[in-house]
């Protein structure tokens, strides 16, 4: 993770699209801009994970952990999701077209403990994110593994990526390989790095002290 901050495909411009302008304003986070584009931003390389050697778990406070291959993952009931996106450098794109698995369908195999309340969303490339558990549940979260109408690029996160529209995109973690169940919150890779650690894009969250 020493590696630098990268930013490739990002040519969008700021201002407002034509259209019905007081509906975008009002579906715009405050702070952003909209764009048409879909920026690529990672610290370090793009892992290329062989999907035969993948494989997506939830572990922690469960009462057993649960784990799939990709071929069962993709097995999984499945929906189409579309959802604006909001990064916090500060661009926005509206009515983004997914494909995935709700969070909620991934624990459905799983019992929670009483004490859980975070999850800690891990994957290749040793990053990690965390949230609490309230954002995630109740069709808030999904596990993507298409982008508009294909399979998910691995630059943009790809085989499979979590997307949590109401936050911040970063909190949306790329190469998702489980989830860690949690008692107690415990900062991911930029939230140690001093972004915020809840990343409302709606409260301008951005860094620590936001």
């Amino acid at each position: 993770m020493g590696e630098r901050f990268v930013t490739r495909g990002f040519v969008g411009r700021r201002g407002t699209p034509d259209g019905p302008g007081a509906d975008l304003r009002a579906r715009t986070p405050p702070g952003q801009y909209l764009t048409s584009d879909f920026p690529v931003l990672s610290a370090g390389p793009t892992p290329r994970t062989p999907l035969e050697q993948w494989s997506f778990r939830i572990e922690g406070l469960v009462n057993r952990p649960v784990e799939w291959t990709w071929d069962e993952f993709r097995a999984l009931p499945a929906r189409d999701w579309v959802v604006d996106i909001s990064c916090v450098t500060k661009w926005t794109h509206l009515d983004m077209r997914w494909r995935g698995v709700s969070v909620d369908t991934l624990l459905e195999g799983v019992e929670l403990s009483g004490r859980a309340a975070f999850v800690i969303a891990w994957c290749d490339g040793d990053y990690t994110t965390n949230l609490p558990l309230s954002d995630v549940l109740n069709g808030q979260a999904f596990v993507a593994h298409e982008y508009d109408g294909a399979p998910l690029a691995p630059e943009h996160g790809g085989p499979a990526r979590l997307v949590v529209p109401n936050r911040y995109f970063w909190k949306s973690a790329k190469w998702i390989r489980g989830l860690r169940v949690q008692a107690e919150d415990q900062p991911g890779f930029w939230e140690s790095l001093g972004y915020h650690n809840r990343g409302d894009q709606w409260l301008e969250e951005r860094y620590s002290g936001d």
